[in-house]
């Protein structure tokens, strides 16, 4: 069996890496790089629990478990650890002294109180989101996956228009038995191709910040002076540098993943706000601005499965702030359900592109 997988982001290459532990024949197609989009500037940010009042609950705790298993088994460093978790309060208007419930590490301002504590290290970790995703792109290539450097521009169909041959990338065919769609909110594009439901993007801004402090990560409430409220989310990472992000963009989304690019102001805004919370991360040195956009669904949910009506399509995408923690179990269920028929370690129904509307029928 030959899978052709259609994007090199966190989801196609852990799809990739679970079909190379049994032997498919794989192929991944990426045209702007590894880990390019979301899946190189995320938080990196893992939870075992925050899902479990939603139906992603199943794959969050198989994913945060597989997340540790991997740390453990591959010989790959992308700086796994397990972190406390701190909601925090911050204010530049008010005293935010009675809100202190809890020590607040050392590198917070004045302005700045821990309120709760909402994760421990059973339940909550880190990553390097790119350095992760490119570990696992490497464990696929050595189990015999190959990375191939294109544009995917259609896929092909028998004269039936029933079940797929194949992808088309950059003018040539590619024969295949399994085309999957993994190309976060781009998957919107195989709408033209394939009866799928839209992906839209949501945009947003981040800083990486060459700053060493205290290892927890933080969820913090942030007051401005004008009574505005934003939620910015802060990881320190075992290589030395700060992760910041929480400012959303406007801008659509572009047809080339190469093409996004930090709206103007947003840095300037972001680091702002990190001074806010902690003068001395707002005054470190800049590493990285960036921005990307998280795939999104019309009712919240990923798309896990296969395309309606086309025999040998599959989707997975729309992950939004979770792709990064349900990746593992996500590639590890396709995988099942590409070579056995079935996921039997996540119930996926729950995330059938079926459920939806597509966004129009196959060959039109």
């Amino acid at each position: 069996m030959k899978v052709i997988i259609c994007g090199g982001g966190v989801i196609g290459v852990s799809i990739a890496y679970f079909l190379s532990l049994v032997g498919a024949e794989v192929v991944v197609v990426e045209r702007t790089g590894v880990a390019n989009a979301a899946s190189g500037k995320s938080g990196g940010f893992l939870a075992r629990d925050w899902c479990d009042e939603s139906p992603l609950a199943p794959l969050a705790r198989r994913s945060f478990d597989l997340h540790g298993s991997l740390a453990k088994s591959l010989d790959r460093d992308w700086g796994y650890r397990r972190v406390d978790t701190l909601s925090v309060i911050a204010s530049t208007r008010r005293n935010v002294g009675g809100y202190r419930n809890l020590p607040s590490p050392a590198w917070l301002g004045e302005d700045a109180a821990v309120y709760s504590q909402i994760g421990t290290p059973e339940t909550t970790a880190q990553i390097n989101p790119a350095a992760f995703t490119n570990a696992i792109m490497d464990a696929a290539i050595d189990g015999g996956a190959k990375l191939v450097n294109g544009s995917v521009e259609g896929v092909e169909l028998t004269p039936g228009g029933d079940s797929v041959t194949g992808a088309i990338v950059d003018g040539a065919a590619l024969a295949g038995d399994v085309v999957v769609i993994a190309m976060g909110p781009w998957s919107v594009l195989a709408c033209q191709w394939l009866p799928l439901p839209p992906t839209g993007g949501a945009k947003g801004h981040s800083l990486v910040f060459d700053y060493d402090p205290s290892p927890e990560s933080l969820f913090v409430e942030l007051e401005n002076d004008d009574g505005e409220m934003t939620t910015p989310e802060i990881n320190p990472r075992p290589d030395g540098t700060t992760y910041i992000c929480g400012l959303p963009g406007d801008d659509p989304l572009p047809v080339d993943p190469a093409l996004v690019i930090p709206e103007s102001g947003a840095s300037e805004k972001l680091r702002q706000m990190a001074a806010r919370i902690s003068p001395e991360l707002g005054a470190s040195k800049v590493l990285a601005e960036q921005s990307c956009y998280r795939p999104v669904t019309t009712d919240g949910l990923p798309l896990i499965g296969p395309v309606p009506g086309i025999a040998g399509a599959y989707v997975a995408t729309g992950h939004n702030v979770w792709g990064m923690l349900n990746a593992p179990a996500t590639g590890e269920a396709m995988a099942e359900l590409i070579v056995g028929g079935a996921a039997t370690t996540v119930d996926l129904h729950t995330f059938n592109p079926a459920r939806l509307t597509p966004l129009k029928s196959s060959g039109g």
